[in-house]
């Protein structure tokens, strides 16, 4: 990170911590919870922008999700079978 950077104390469950601590990369958990923490805020930060667009157009469906997943013309994938 090249943002300058601060030194903050937190409290959090000591397993948390723990396997925080136990997963974190040479970086060390500062870097770990760092990374953690701005994931959290990019999807806090999208789920404010569905809650103003769903606001503005309205709730999107099961079906309009699927349709969006889907890629145009292609047919539905194969079931997978065992054997």
């Amino acid at each position: 990170m090249s943002e300058r950077t601060g030194k903050y104390s937190i409290t959090m469950p000591r397993d948390i911590a723990e396997a925080a601590k136990a997963r974190s990369s040479p970086s060390g958990l500062s870097a770990y919870v760092a990374a953690a923490v701005a994931r959290q805020i990019e999807r806090d930060n999208l789920n404010e922008l569905i809650t103003v667009t769903e606001a503005e157009h309205g709730p999107v469906s099961d079906d309009e999700v699927h349709a969006e997943r889907s890629p145009v013309g292609s047919p539905s994938p194969a079931p997978m079978t065992c054997g």
